[in-house]
């Protein structure tokens, strides 16, 4: 049975609030008896307005949960999608502050930039590759609102999909120029190797996982907007990081992207109005 509007606003609520304070909860699943996946969007819906209520703008979509790699580390089989807004984003390079993070892990990927709308259902690959403007290199750091990633997908749903923030590349590519399913990944921690990757690791190709999206989207009268980033999920596994770390993500024939992450006090953590106070 569905859960009713109002405990689907608190629990909405419930995300908004620890997301504003760097904090975590107790799993929804185990709080909300018969919690579907259905009930799962509908929180994030309403976690994500309480954020554009506080200034928030969305720049894109992220895919979540599309390789086999990622769904074994956390137990989650299906994929997921969320939504985007403008202060998660970051240029190549950046050090991400971990005091405005809770439980961060980094995802190498393909960040896919839009030049048209896509209106699904009924998108298919060669519509993804007409629209996009170009690809890059791309960290995703995903970031759970849920007690020591003690997720299934009604969680991660609700949880706006585990987004946190992201990394984008400099070099952008027309994707017409570049195999995707073949293209390599290697990500360095610290100038060492620490995971390899593939681009046919997500659903066999990368724009397979934007076509799933697009036509997810449409049934749900949630078009691609032009300009939209959309994240198209992991290349490898999750990787843990911490104070003083640099990932380096070298993407086959698309680019490289560099994150840092250091403890830089946090100055804006701890009230969700500040925290958005950067989208303006």
């Amino acid at each position: 049975m569905a859960l009713d509007p109002k405990t689907i606003e608190t629990a909405g609520d419930e995300l908004f609030e620890a997301w504003g304070a760097n904090a975590t909860l107790a799993p929804l699943r185990d709080r909300y008896d018969g919690i579907d996946i259905v009930d799962a969007y509908r929180i994030q819906e309403r976690f994500i307005a309480r954020r554009l209520e506080q200034g928030a703008r969305i720049v894109g979509k992220k895919i979540g949960v599309t390789s086999k790699a990622v769904q074994e580390m956390i137990g989650v089989f299906e994929p997921d999608f969320g939504q985007l807004t403008a202060d998660m984003q970051f240029e190549d390079g950046s050090t991400l502050d971990l005091d405005q993070l809770i439980q961060p892990k980094a995802e190498a990927e393909i960040a896919f930039v839009l030049k048209e709308d896509l209106n699904g259902p009924g998108i298919t690959p060669v519509d993804v590759l007409r629209a996009t403007d170009h690809v890059r290199a791309c960290f995703e750091i995903v970031d759970s609102r849920i007690d020591d990633w003690d997720i299934r997908i009604q969680d991660t749903v609700a949880d706006n999909a585990s987004c946190g923030v992201y990394v984008l590349g400099e070099d952008r590519i027309d994707p017409r120029d570049v195999d995707l399913t073949l293209a390599g990944l290697l990500v360095e921690k610290n100038g060492e190797p620490c995971a390899t990757g593939v681009g046919a690791a997500v659903q066999g190709s990368p724009v397979n996982a934007v076509v799933w999206l697009a036509n997810t989207l449409g049934k749900l009268g949630m078009p691609f907007k032009a300009g939209e980033v959309i994240l198209s999920g992991s290349l490898a596994p999750l990787i843990p990081v911490a104070d003083g770390d640099e990932l380096v993500a070298h993407i086959g024939g698309i680019g490289s992207c560099t994150a840092r992450f250091a403890k830089l006090g946090g100055a804006q953590a701890g009230a969700a109005s500040t925290k958005e106070s950067a989208n303006a």
